[in-house]
């Protein structure tokens, strides 16, 4: 069988290779160092992704992962490990642990993603993520994930937050306390010390014992009237007296009772009930006998807390003893007996509980006062940290620039800045002793002026000479202004002309870009060609299985023929044994020219091989000129500072 090949065929392609598929982006023409080792060759990212990447870094460190900050973790860990403890912070169970083994393998990253993806729709997330995206750092799909997990993050610390809090207050209470903790504990015993002989002190004593013969009382009011006499108190007005009078005075005022002042009938009604109060007492008390045994008699608790308190506190007791004394006096003329001078007693004591408690509410209030000002320190050292650390940055940023620019236009441009400064100081102080010179004239004039009111033709002179003096100077003063701006101008077009040389770090970020240009066009290439090879080996199979196909149908079409006589048959053998002697033949050319490609792969194996060696020479040979080349500037510079001095 023939046919027309319409394919064009790549030349110098090995046929073990045909099914090697290469993608964009891999290491096929990568480059080597001298060592052997592979070149890290920076890739151009996506600058969405690169925008969505610094947007989810800034969440997490807003939400308090502060991890996101270290420089040497990659990417994928900084995203993995902020929604890991995303989701640990709402409290849901994630078998990962990333404090102890980062940048994984592929395998074990996929493992982590998709630990993370099945944790999601637990947590009810409304945005789909796969596994993949996050393992592909498709930083626009995770975007979403992560916002939804920082807010839900900071939702679950709001709500945990008083929990957390309150539990931390009782943990630190349980091994620590403040010093106004302690001296409540030290003031605490003695004032339940104070408080229990008070109530020893002042405790119920019964002073009258109502007699056996006396008859028992009926009703329940009677009963607590007697009770509270035999212990030394006196009940007011009962209640059913006083529902009877004002039953009587509705009864009084209904018939018609308009003639009596309604001031008297309130005095008559109180003088009524007092009465028959007194009347109700003494009735009472005529069925008692004192208590002979416990009347009158101090105990030793009552005179061991006299004494034990503070001569201004008996003083101050004493004094308003007198007072109400003279009160009760001219009010009551009946003696209450331990009861008012327990409530006496009483109210001095709470006057000093709200003195002591004034005096808590000022010392709170210093203390407040005093933190807070220890805070506004604290904020403040902590500003003053931050400004000198970013000082600090900026210097060693300026200092690579500066060690990267050239030493030569460096101190050239160093001397125009000095001399700048120097002309702008000289600027400053000339206008300083202008204005003083000026303030001297000023106040010198107005002396002539008080000296020498009469001569106005010397003032006039004066005058004029210190207006010309004063133009001449403004004049010089214009003078160094446009020289000061001539030197602004060309130190600007040296900058210029400095920003234009591209540095050593340019030069080699263009290299970089031109490496891995190169590397993606060569990669792009080989692919190319290995599916041209791949099509052709594909096409030259297609037509030896036709050919096969073809001559096995021959075969069968010709057999029943062949097989009917002797001659047809033998003519049949014939061509069948000439088939395969031509079957062997090809055989033998494909293995013929096998053995050639093979030989000759090796062959360019060996010449990639010698021209590796070759790139590790020149990269050894460029290493040792770059430091020869570092060496000579240093050599330079003391040369050149040797020079100055």
């Amino acid at each position: 069988m023939t046919g027309v090949r319409h394919v064009t065929r790549v030349p110098n392609m090995a046929a073990a290779s045909v099914f090697q598929r290469v993608r964009t982006g891999s290491k096929i023409g990568a480059q080597y160092d001298q060592e052997g080792n592979l070149i890290q060759v920076e890739t151009r990212e996506d600058e969405e992704q690169s925008v969505k990447l610094a947007e989810i870094l800034e969440l997490l460190l807003a939400a308090g992962y502060f991890r996101a900050r270290i420089k040497g973790l990659s990417p994928f860990d900084k995203v993995v490990g902020g929604m890991t403890w995303c989701i640990t912070t709402c409290n849901f169970d994630i078998d990962v642990d990333l404090l102890f083994q980062e940048n994984s393998t592929i395998g074990q990253k996929i493992a982590l993603t998709e630990k993370i993806v099945s944790v999601l729709p637990r947590m009810k997330c409304p945005h789909r993520l796969e596994p993949h995206q996050i393992q592909g750092l498709d930083f626009i799909h995770i975007f979403p994930v992560i916002q939804w997990l920082v807010k839900r993050a900071i939702e679950t610390r709001e709500e945990m937050g008083d929990y957390v809090r309150s539990y931390s207050i009782s943990q630190f209470q349980k091994t620590h306390t403040f010093p106004e903790d302690e001296e409540f504990e030290q003031r605490k015993q003695k004032a339940v010390r104070t408080v229990e002989e008070v109530s020893e002190v002042y405790a119920p004593q019964r002073r009258y014992k109502r007699q056996a013969d006396a008859g028992e009382l009926l009703d329940e009011e009677s009963r607590v009237h007697s009770t509270l006499l035999e212990y030394g108190r006196r009940y007011g007005f009962s209640k059913h007296s006083k529902q009877d009078k004002a039953e009587e005075k509705k009864l009084l005022m209904a018939q018609g009772a308009q003639s009596v002042p309604p001031g008297m009938a309130e005095v008559s009604e109180e003088e009524d009930l007092q009465a028959a109060e007194e009347l109700r007492i003494k009735a009472l008390m005529t069925g008692m006998a004192a208590m002979a045994t416990e009347e009158g008699r101090l105990t030793a608790s009552t005179v061991g807390q006299i004494v034990g308190l503070q001569s201004e506190e008996i003083k101050q007791i004493a004094f308003e003893y007198a007072e109400k004394a003279e009160r009760s006096a001219e009010d009551r003329p009946e003696r209450y007996g331990p009861v008012q001078q327990h409530r006496r007693m009483v109210a001095s004591l709470n006057k000093q509980i709200q003195q002591r408690t004034k005096e808590l509410e000022e010392m709170e209030a210093k203390q407040h006062e005093v933190r807070a000002g220890c805070e506004e320190a604290k904020s403040k050292l902590t500003e003053a940290t931050e400004l000198g650390e970013n000082l600090e940055s900026e210097l060693s940023a300026l200092a690579d620039v500066e060690a990267q620019a050239d030493s030569g236009l460096l101190e050239k441009l160093r001397a125009l800045v000095a001399m700048n400064e120097n002309l702008k100081q000289q600027e400053q102080e000339f206008r300083t002793h202008c204005r003083e010179e000026m303030t001297r004239l000023q106040q010198r004039i107005e002396d002539l002026k008080i000296e020498f009111g009469d001569e106005a033709d010397d003032q006039k002179e004066r005058s004029q000479l210190i207006d010309q003096q004063y133009n001449t100077d403004r004049e010089k003063l214009q003078k160094i202004r446009l020289l000061m701006a001539r030197r602004n101008r060309e130190i600007a077009i040296l900058q210029r002309k400095i920003d234009e040389v591209p540095s050593r770090a340019e030069l080699t970020q263009y290299q970089k870009r031109f490496i891995e240009l190169y590397s993606q066009v060569s990669a792009t290439h080989k692919e190319t060609k290995q599916f041209f090879t791949l099509y052709n080996t594909l096409d030259d199979k297609k037509v030896y299985l036709e050919k096969e196909v073809n001559l096995l149908n021959s075969i069968h079409d010709n057999f029943q023929q062949a097989m009917a006589s002797s001659g047809a048959k033998e003519q049949f053998l014939r061509q069948m044994e000439q088939i395969v002697e031509g079957i062997k033949q090809n055989r033998i050319k494909m293995e013929k020219k096998k053995q050639e490609n093979k030989m000759r792969r090796d062959q360019l194996n060996d010449d990639y091989l010698e021209l590796l060696d070759k790139q590790r020479l020149y990269f050894k040979t460029v290493k040792d000129f770059k430091e020869e080349c570092r060496k000579n500037e240093m050599l330079l510079s003391k040369l050149r500072a040797k020079g100055a001095s």
